[in-house]
C-alpha cells in the first residue's frame, strides 16, 4: 500500500505525547526524527498553589480563566494530594469559567463540567477580547498561568478593568533532551532531508532557539528552516514562530490538537 507520507521525514520536538504523535505519522508512512525539547513538571513549591486552592475553594474567586488543559489537570493533582479535590471541583462548577482554547474546555468536560465562556481566538488576546465584553468591576478573577510566564498583558488588563487578578502557576517547563542532542537535531535540520518540523508548544520553539544561540548555531538553524516546512499546532505556537521570522506552512484551521495537525501535514505533502 502506498501510504500518504511514504518517503517523508517529520521532525518532532514533542515530549508528553511523543509516542502517540509519532505513531499517527508513522502509520501514514512517515519516518520521524524525535527530539523531545521540554518536559512539564509540577510547580516545585506546592505551598503557593495550595494556598491559592484554599482561597478558591473558600469562594475567593468569582471567575476563573483557564489558559491550558495541562494547568487544570495539574491543579486537580495538587488538590487531590492536599485532600481538596472534591471541594475544588464543586467550586469550579460554581464560578464563571473562561477557557482560552479547546484543551482547557476538554479538561473541564473530563470532570463533568462545562466552561461558561470561551475565547473566540485561543490566545491571550482572544481572552482579553472575551473579557472586554463583560463588566469586571469588583470581581475577583483567578488566572491559571502556563509555565513561569506571568502573562502581564492579561493581568494588567484585568486590573485596568477594575477587577482583582489572582494568578496561580501550577506547572513549569524544564529541559528534556540535553543540549548535545538538541545540537545534533539542529545539524540534522541544516543537512536537509527533513520535510516538516512540527511544533506543538511555544516552549519548544523557545528551547530550540535558546540552544541554537548558546551553541552559536543560529545560522545552522536558519539554514535548516529554509530547507524545511514548519507546522504549528495552533495560533500561539504560530505566533511564537512568526516572531522569529519563520513562515508557518501548516496549521489546523479550527481544532488545535495533534490529529488535525497530522491531517494538515498529510494534506500539504499530498498536494506536492
Amino acid at each position: 500500500m502506498n501510504l500518504p507520507l511514504t518517503g517523508r521525514t517529520i521532525a518532532l520536538p514533542e515530549t508528553r505525547e511523543l509516542d502517540l504523535f509519532a505513531q499517527m505519522l508513522e502509520t501514514r508512512g512517515a519516518a520521524t526524527l524525535r527530539c523531545p525539547l521540554v518536559s512539564i513538571l509540577d510547580a516545585p513549591d506546592a505551598a503557593p498553589v495550595e494556598a491559592w486552592l484554599r482561597q478558591f475553594n473558600a469562594g475567593g474567586c468569582d471567575d476563573l480563566i483557564l489558559l491550558t488543559g495541562e494547568g487544570l489537570r495539574r491543579l486537580l493533582g495538587f488538590a487531590e494530594r492536599a485532600a481538596m479535590k472534591d471541594a475544588f471541583i464543586a467550586q469550579l462548577g460554581a464560578v464563571r469559567t473562561l477557557t482560552r482554547g479547546p484543551k482547557p474546555a476538554k479538561a473541564l468536560r473530563d470532570i463533568g463540567l462545562r466552561n461558561s465562556l470561551s475565547a473566540e481566538t485561543p490566545t491571550s488576546d482572544g481572552v482579553i477580547a472575551a473579557l472586554s465584553k463583560l463588566d469586571l468591576h469588583g470581581r475577583r478573577i483567578g488566572v491559571q498561568l502556563y509555565g513561569s510566564e506571568p502573562n502581564l498583558k492579561l493581568i494588567d488588563f484585568i486590573k485596568q478593568a477594575g477587577a482583582t487578578p489572582l494568578p496561580v502557576a501550577p506547572y513549569v517547563y524544564a529541559d528534556k533532551s540535553d543540549d548535545a542532542r538538541v545540537i545534533d537535531f539542529i545539524r540534522a535540520l541544516a543537512a536537509g532531508g527533513v520535510d516538516v518540523l512540527a511544533f506543538t508548544s511555544a516552549a519548544q520553539v523557545k528551547r530550540l532557539w535558546d540552544v541554537a544561540a548558546t551553541a552559536e548555531l543560529a545560522e545552522a538553524l536558519d539554514e535548516g528552516l529554509r530547507k524545511t516546512r514548519v507546522a504549528a499546532v495552533g495560533p500561539i505556537v504560530a505566533d511564537s514562530l512568526r516572531e522569529r521570522g519563520v513562515a508557518v506552512a501548516m496549521m489546523p484551521a479550527e481544532s488545535f490538537f495533534m490529529k488535525p495537525l497530522v491531517n494538515e501535514i498529510v494534506a500539504a505533502l499530498s498536494a506536492d
